[in-house]
């Protein structure tokens, strides 16, 4: 699966505000589609950062009540437009959201590689991220678009960092309607197009080294 969203930066959180309750936003949104959901994602890798040299992404995050454990690779970005790769296996163990097990991925081709890559090595704790997300599914007529508003912290053992951004994430359609929707906010709101991914934020806290569209 190719994951393919923009990311943007808001200055404040009024300014959020203005775009969850955004009259456009209200009008094309799909029914029962709103929500509020705590998040909390831990990434894990080796102590030699195996995984991220690799352009790997190991995530763990709880989504309210629901626990999910992802990979992600390939990243690549264009400005504010994000694409990569990932497989997500929903779990139901939080024991995962402190010591997971690699193995919960060998059905996939890209799960077995970092299963052999990490080998007998240990998996820690590398950066942890808290935040609200808000976000609602919208119907532009061509295409079905989810906008996220996520409020929060990157927290990492050598700093932490805020999380205040935007993200629109193309479901269904077109890659063109996604691009028009995010200049429209991105005008609309003076928005900063964000080039790296909370994950290479986390990272060049850490001074860890990765691709920058890495989430």
């Amino acid at each position: 699966m190719v994951e393919i969203e923009l990311k943007y930066a808001i200055s404040e959180k009024g300014i959020a505000e203005n775009i969850w309750n955004d009259p456009y936003i209200v009008n094309i949104e799909e029914n029962d589609s709103r929500e509020k959901l705590y998040m909390k994602s831990v990434y894990f890798d080796t102590e030699e950062g195996f995984l991220a040299e690799n352009d790997i992404a190991f995530r763990v995050r709880m989504e309210g009540s629901r626990i999910v454990a992802s990979l992600k690779w390939n990243g690549k970005n264009d400005g504010p437009l994000h694409a990569r790769e990932e497989i997500n296996v929903p779990i139901n163990d939080e024991a995962c959201l402190i010591k997971p097990d690699p193995m919960i991925f060998k059905e996939s081709e890209i799960g077995r590689q970092i299963i052999e890559l990490i080998g007998n090595r240990e998996l820690i704790n590398v950066m942890e991220f808290g935040f609200l997300r808000r976000r609602v599914r919208v119907d532009t007529g061509k295409s079905i678009i989810e906008i996220s508003i996520d409020i929060g912290e990157i927290v990492t053992d050598q700093g932490n960092e805020p999380i205040c951004e935007l993200e629109l994430e193309l479901f269904s359609g077109k890659q063109d309607d996604l691009l028009e929707l995010g200049q429209k906010f991105s005008e609309q709101y003076n928005l900063t197009p964000e080039k790296r991914s909370k994950y290479a934020r986390g990272l060049l806290l850490t001074n860890k080294f990765s691709r920058p569209s890495m989430d």
